[in-house]
């Protein structure tokens, strides 16, 4: 209880960090201002954080052993204005509306209890504090530039809204895919412009992408195996610029989101089908890419019965929720790729009822989670 204990001593701390970053989110891999700002922290307490790929910060603390501990935090927000009457809120355009600037505060705190405890370390902890999570990149470039070499085992921390349990009660979820793969598709649609006023001199690519959108929102009823959740969404359809005047081309952008390898490759291919055979039937082409997208996230299931204990020693039994179903949500997290690397673990951590869900430019999160969530990682690291 002497992790508790302490994250608690540091809660005024860790409401400063959480506010610092939420003043001032950052998108992407585009983080400048976040990245001083943790590199600062980390340095201060004594560590010697280096920054990897195109925008991630990694620090490790601990004896070089066999294996490695990960814990990983985002640290991106979104394109979204905030809406809230909060002293520090964001007025730039852009929010922390995923909770992502509570997740690097909490990582940050885990590092200063693992700072005071260093001598009784017995494994090397690595801390990730990630870009780029919700575009789905950082995690890949990532692990790419070796973040999980000689891991045997990650774990991630996410808040949740809404769930009526006390704010920093850990829910630990069920082994297996707990979350749904994510792919970005785009499609371009190439036919022939004309005049407005004679439609038979050309091909029509925007009334080919009407049908090609109208074909996709048929494979979540049709094609998706009986009781399979996951979601197909068309977020975009452009083309033209004028009134009277048949393009050459129109684009759609979307996403694909379901549970399992398997499915998420089949579906794939239907979309690149229906894209392909609905624009030949019409005189057009189209061509489909996916430029960016991740695997479904999977709870090592030997990693997760060992975590109830853990935490239950830290928290206290009414401190922590086993699930033993999945949520059935359908939102991706890229931790996913992270998870097919090495043994992985996400958990998530109740920080309040706002009425709102996550992405939502009027999002409040409960900050009285802080702590918990420190405690919680801090001891994943020295289990």
């Amino acid at each position: 209880m002497d992790i508790l204990n302490g994250a608690k001593a540091l809660a005024p701390t860790l409401v400063s960090w959480r506010r610092t970053l939420h003043a001032r989110p950052e998108i992407g891999f585009d983080l400048p201002r976040t990245r001083e700002f943790l590199l600062g922290e980390l340095k201060g307490m004594g560590y010697h954080p280096q920054e990897i790929g195109k925008g991630s910060i990694v620090a490790e603390i601990g004896p070089k052993t066999d294996g490695t501990v990960l814990l990983r935090a985002d640290m991106d927000g979104l394109a979204v204005g905030e809406e809230t009457d909060l002293s520090f809120r964001s007025e730039n355009g852009k929010m922390h509306a995923c909770g992502h600037d509570l997740h690097a505060a909490m990582l940050l705190g885990a590092a200063m209890l693992l700072k005071e405890k260093e001598s009784s370390l017995r494994r090397r902890v690595r801390l990730l504090f990630q870009a780029a999570e919700e575009t789905l990149q950082g995690a890949e470039d990532a692990r790419s530039f070796g973040v999980c070499d000689g891991v045997c085992a990650a774990y991630m921390l996410h808040v949740t809204v809404n769930t009526n349990l006390p704010a920093g009660t850990v829910i630990v979820p069920p082994a297996g895919i707990i979350a749904p793969s994510a792919d970005f598709f785009e499609i371009s649609v190439k036919g022939r412009g004309c005049h407005g006023a004679d439609p038979a001199a050309g091909i029509d690519p925007l009334s080919v992408a009407a049908r090609i959108l109208l074909g996709l929102q048929n494979l979540p009823s049709r094609e998706f195996p009986s009781g399979a959740l996951g979601a197909l969404t068309v977020g975009s359809l452009r083309g033209g610029d004028c009134f009277n005047v048949i393009p050459d081309t129109a684009r759609l952008q979307g996403s694909l989101r379901c549970y399992g390898e398997d499915l998420r490759a089949f579906l794939k291919t239907r979309v690149k089908e229906i894209a392909s055979f609905t624009a030949d039937g019409f005189r057009a082409s189209a061509a489909v890419s996916f430029p960016v997208g991740c695997p479904s996230l999977k709870n090592d299931e030997a990693l997760r019965n060992s975590l109830p204990a853990v935490l239950e020693h830290v928290l206290g039994k009414e401190g922590v929720l086993v699930a033993n179903t999945p949520s059935g949500t359908a939102g991706s997290e890229d931790f996913a790729v992270i998870s097919h690397a090495v043994p992985s673990v996400m958990l998530a951590l109740a920080a309040g009822n706002p009425g709102v869900p996550l992405h939502h430019p009027k999002i409040v999160f409960d900050e009285n989670a802080l702590p918990y969530g420190t405690a919680a990682l801090a001891a994943l690291a020295m289990q």
